[in-house]
């Protein structure tokens, strides 16, 4: 019988981020860089983003984890994911793809098919609209907003996760983690005002990164990240409000929040359920 995750396995993995301090290789888009490298060095990870055709292979040759974002995607960037997947895949280190707007345009579909003939990344997130796309469902993406609702994005990622032989996280107001073994984690954590900020999607995709870079299980640790960054939306987002101030201010909270947050705080406000 495979041992249960417990709240307190999550926590573990955040003290192994914070203090193995994982070097994660992100190839993102020019929107969320600056917020996701700071994100990434709030929780205790390093951060670097590369994507220069002469340097990537070497970085990916350094780092813990790789992490692909899509979302102002381009020939020469997508080239740039295919060489350091390459290098990733080879040295057998997680990869994680966050396949931004899947659904959207012809271009965008392709983007990623390419991607993933290259080979198949460790963890897939995205929302509900673009896990159905990848997982060849019929959905619209409205831009790089999901137009479906989870539930309706669960059967497809439970199919892809088996084609992959990886983990698919859905997120969305519950935040589904599923493997290709059948484990399935939702979080319930979280806060609305999350989704009014750019850059906290692609933010949740590297700190899954960040997190299998310390911890071999990547459903585990996809569920730690995920539950971490939820907790911290809704204890950031309180202290704003209670401020009587906006989500402007809500981006530097969660950046203290991310820093911050303790033991104790994290397991009295996790909302976890794990089946079967």
């Amino acid at each position: 019988m495979a041992k249960p995750l417990l709240p307190s396995d999550l926590w573990a993995d955040v003290l192994a981020v914070r203090a193995q301090r994982p070097l994660v290789h992100s190839i993102t888009n020019l929107v969320v860089m600056n917020f996701n490298a700071n994100v990434l060095l709030a929780v205790g990870a390093s951060p670097v983003m590369a994507h220069a055709h002469e340097e990537v292979a070497d970085m990916a040759a350094l780092a813990q984890a790789l992490v692909l974002n899509i979302g102002t995607l381009e020939p020469y960037w997508i080239n740039s994911m295919c060489q350091a997947l390459d290098v990733a895949t080879a040295r057998v280190i997680p990869t994680v793809l966050d396949p931004v707007g899947a659904g959207a345009t012809p271009y965008r579909n392709d983007s990623i098919k390419a991607i993933l003939r290259q080979a198949m990344p460790t963890v897939i997130r995205g929302n509900a609209s673009e896990i159905m796309s990848v997982a060849g469902m019929a959905a619209q993406t409205r831009g790089v907003d999901s137009s479906a609702a989870v539930a309706d994005a669960l059967q497809g990622a439970r199919d892809l996760a088996e084609r992959s032989g990886g983990v698919v996280c859905v997120s969305g107001p519950l935040d589904h983690v599923l493997d290709a073994h059948g484990r399935h984690a939702s979080l319930a954590n979280g806060h609305e005002w999350m989704t009014r900020i750019t850059g906290v999607g692609c933010s949740a995709t590297a700190l899954v990164g960040a997190f299998c870079a310390v911890q071999p299980d990547a459903w585990r640790a996809t569920v730690a990240a995920m539950a971490y960054l939820g907790v911290v939306g809704e204890l950031a987002t309180q202290a704003v409000q209670a401020q009587g101030q906006g989500v402007g201010s809500l981006q530097m909270a969660l950046l203290d929040h991310l820093q911050l947050l303790d033991e104790t705080t994290f397991l009295s406000r996790l909302k976890l359920t794990v089946s079967p």
